[in-house]
């Protein structure tokens, strides 16, 4: 795929980057204002947060395209926010420390797999780094979710608000330096 089609599909689809980067930012907003939920409605809010982060990243995976096929990326990072959702909808009586072990989990793989995306924009995307980063967070709060496993439901409502805040700032800031950036490298149509 040529660098200017590469652009090409960035360009169309960077206002997916800043949506994910929203649904997080709400995410994180409820966590805080709502600190005392009990543990069933954390199940069911993250529940809806995953899937919707899901349904998002694999719009992103289809849309972005890499010598004609979707960037498989992406596409993981959809199916696994997807799946992560339906399997704690449907099971939402799941213990805490199940519910600690899915949020480590998906964390830790959408981390990785967001690293890999990062690298493989290296080449096109000046400030991946913002992917990276965005990836790293992932990770470390995967890390530190499987590190405790014991704390608190308050605790980790709030672990989760700040995590879904920080990845949602990043995704945003992500999204609109993509857009200007392929703004200022690809002309506008005339």
């Amino acid at each position: 795929m040529t660098i200017d089609a590469m652009l090409g599909h960035l360009r169309s689809s960077w206002g997916w980057v800043v949506l994910r980067g929203i649904v997080a930012i709400l995410f994180g907003a409820l966590a805080f204002a709502m600190p005392g939920i009990t543990l069933a409605a954390l199940v069911l809010v993250w529940a809806v947060y995953a899937f919707a982060d899901g349904l998002l990243a694999l719009v992103a995976g289809f849309k972005i395209r890499e010598g004609g096929k979707p960037m498989w990326s992406l596409v993981v990072i959809g199916l696994l926010g997807v799946a992560a959702g339906v399997l704690t909808f449907m099971w939402p009586g799941m213990t805490a420390l199940v519910l600690l072990a899915l949020i480590a989990g998906w964390a830790l793989a959408t981390g990785i797999f967001q690293v890999a995306t990062a690298i493989r924009f290296r080449k096109v995307l000046p400030n991946e780094w913002m992917l990276i980063l965005s990836g790293l967070l992932s990770i470390a709060f995967g890390g530190l979710m499987l590190a405790r496993p014991g704390a608190g439901a308050l605790a980790v409502v709030w672990i989760i608000g700040w995590y879904a805040t920080l990845y949602g700032v990043l995704m945003l800031v992500l999204g609109f330096r993509l857009r200007g950036v392929l703004h200022a490298v690809v002309p506008k149509p005339a």
